[in-house]
């Protein structure tokens, strides 16, 4: 059984249909990119991943622990940077109070653990972001909308950095993007949504070179590709 195992999810809002019949998988030490135009349903399936919205069918199953970065980065901006990660380890008791291993990952976030999360840069606030998620000691990283109002070199440096998680920890990525071409870089493998349907998949590079993929960075429809 995969890290992750989505089969057949179908999400609704209403008389809408978010999610319509949507299969995919991550194993464990694996990169993943969901790639598509906004309004797609990406978040939509996050959200449900992390049990936030309810499926009207289909069936979710996570083999480890999954930690999710929220689109927005949802920061507590009264609060500490400190405070901020351990909101992420809550459940964890005292190991979760440990925020070492932290700025471990992330250094430049070290000499800003007492200062408000809300002075931050949106670099650094994605982060603190990420960091929270870490202080779950998760098995699987969902990373909604990583590049978000971001910079280039911020987001080449935040790539690294999620690299080299998966490369040194083995921890498994799903990045949810609506930078297509960053995501197929950083990923292996990739899926494409299209208005709630998985469109098109398979190993990231051949992905990228396929011109039936191309519209997705447009936003503009996508030919099915499987």
């Amino acid at each position: 059984m995969s890290l992750l195992q989505v089969d057949d999810l179908v999400v609704r809002y209403g008389a809408a249909t978010a999610l319509d019949g949507v299969t995919l998988a991550v194993e464990a030490a694996e990169l993943v990119a969901l790639i598509g135009p906004n309004g797609a349903g990406k978040s939509t399936l996050v959200n449900t991943l992390s049990g936030i919205v309810r499926p009207a069918s289909g069936t979710v199953h996570i083999g480890g622990q999954l930690a999710h970065v929220p689109e927005g980065r949802e920061m507590f901006a009264d609060l500490t940077v400190d405070d901020n990660l351990r909101l992420g380890g809550w459940r964890n008791g005292r190991r979760g109070r440990d925020t070492g291993h932290v700025y471990e990952v992330f250094p430049e976030l070290a000499p800003l653990r007492r200062q408000r999360a809300g002075r931050l840069s949106g670099g650094q606030q994605q982060m603190v972001a990420v960091g929270r998620a870490l202080m779950a000691r998760p098995d699987l990283l969902a990373v909604d909308e990583l590049s978000l109002g971001l910079a280039p070199m911020v987001v080449a440096s935040l790539v690294r950095h999620l690299r080299e998680l998966n490369r040194e920890r083995g921890l498994a990525v799903l990045l949810i993007e609506q930078n297509a071409r960053m995501a197929l870089e950083l990923c292996t493998r990739a899926y494409v949504l299209e208005a709630g349907r998985v469109v098109a998949e398979g190993p990231a590079a051949q992905l990228a070179a396929d011109s039936r993929v191309a519209a997705a960075y447009l936003g503009g429809p996508v030919e099915a590709a499987r």
